[in-house]
């Protein structure tokens, strides 16, 4: 009989601990099938972060090192100008990156840092348990906001592939989702690209990915990939906001 699915080579077989529903999974998965595909396992290193995904380093089968609250982009930094020939990404969440690693984000992209970033927004902290993130949608209620993010008192949604859009070095940015199998593919091209771009020296690529939390989104699985549809992307619209050709 023939095999026509497999595990990618860059994913090893260990269990995952995320919640029934949550998209890391998914994820995790693109980002291994990516690197298989391109050929790249051997010389491909990881940064993993704070967060759910703290535990990549037990799920892909490439070298992955940790790094403090939101250092990511500054580890990989570091590595990749030791270390020019490796293939080097970050895996990070909304909290990591987009709250305390704010800075070390806009200043890889401001100087083109030749690196590929995974952002995995699910609009709330879910490692810590439902926290407002910096990605919470107004009027979304979390553990901290039990009435809903408020526009005074919170401020906006912070929408980080807009704010990199205007850094010059950024070379590439697109927000995909994985609440469907046809977003699920935009997803893989997305992600693959911005491998592509590193291997080929156009300097910083970032893809945002929607994910789902329905744990903390107080959903079922099926709901949360609905509100994706409904909710999430009215604030956090799908496409590619920079791509230096």
């Amino acid at each position: 009989m023939k095999s026509i699915l497999s595990r990618p080579l860059s994913l090893k077989s260990n269990e995952h601990l995320y919640c029934p529903g949550c998209g890391h999974g998914i994820i995790h998965r693109l980002v291994a099938e990516v690197i298989d595909e391109l050929g790249v396992r051997e010389k491909t290193i990881g940064i993993a972060p704070v967060g759910c995904a703290v535990f990549a380093y037990d799920y892909f089968n490439v070298d992955v090192t940790e790094a403090p609250h939101g250092r990511p982009p500054a580890v990989a930094t570091g590595i990749k100008r030791v270390l020019p020939d490796r293939v080097v990404f970050t895996y990070q969440g909304d909290g990591d990156l987009a709250a305390i690693g704010t800075a070390e984000t806009v200043h890889a992209a401001n100087r083109g840092e030749n690196i590929t970033v995974i952002f995995v927004n699910n609009a709330i902290y879910g490692m810590t348990g439902g926290q407002m993130a910096p990605t919470t949608l107004l009027g979304q209620k979390t553990a901290t906001t039990p009435a809903g993010r408020d526009l005074k008192r919170d401020g906006p949604p912070l929408k980080v592939c807009e704010l990199l859009s205007q850094t010059q070095g950024a070379a590439y940015l697109e927000r995909v989702a994985v609440n469907n199998p046809k977003n699920i593919i935009k997803a893989k091209k997305a992600i693959k690209k911005a491998f592509q771009n590193q291997i080929n020296n156009k300097g910083f690529s970032l893809v945002e990915v929607l994910s789902m939390c329905p744990v903390n989104w107080a959903m079922t699985p099926n709901e949360s990939i609905k509100w994706i549809d409904e909710v999430f992307l009215k604030t956090f619209p799908l496409g590619i906001y920079k791509d230096k050709q």
